[in-house]
């Protein structure tokens, strides 16, 4: 009797769907924080020096971050 190892079992289904629920919900969330940070410098226009380099801390920050969850996973 031989078993395949590769099916998904119910419960990795379950998370998967939960996994990309979540991932979904994170990315509206970075969406609606980029239009606001958008309107803002448009409003205001000395406030887009600031928010550029914002930006660029926290996207530095989320790739660290994937890095290391990469590496934790494994």
């Amino acid at each position: 009797m031989t078993t395949d190892t590769d099916a998904p079992r119910p419960q990795d289904r379950d998370h998967r769907e939960l996994r990309l629920v979540l991932l979904l919900l994170a990315l509206l969330a970075g969406l609606l924080i980029t239009a606001a940070a958008v309107y803002v410098a448009r409003v205001h226009p000395s406030l887009a020096q600031p928010l550029g380099v914002g930006a660029a801390v926290m996207s530095a920050l989320a790739a660290i971050a994937g890095v290391v969850a990469r590496t934790i996973r494994r």
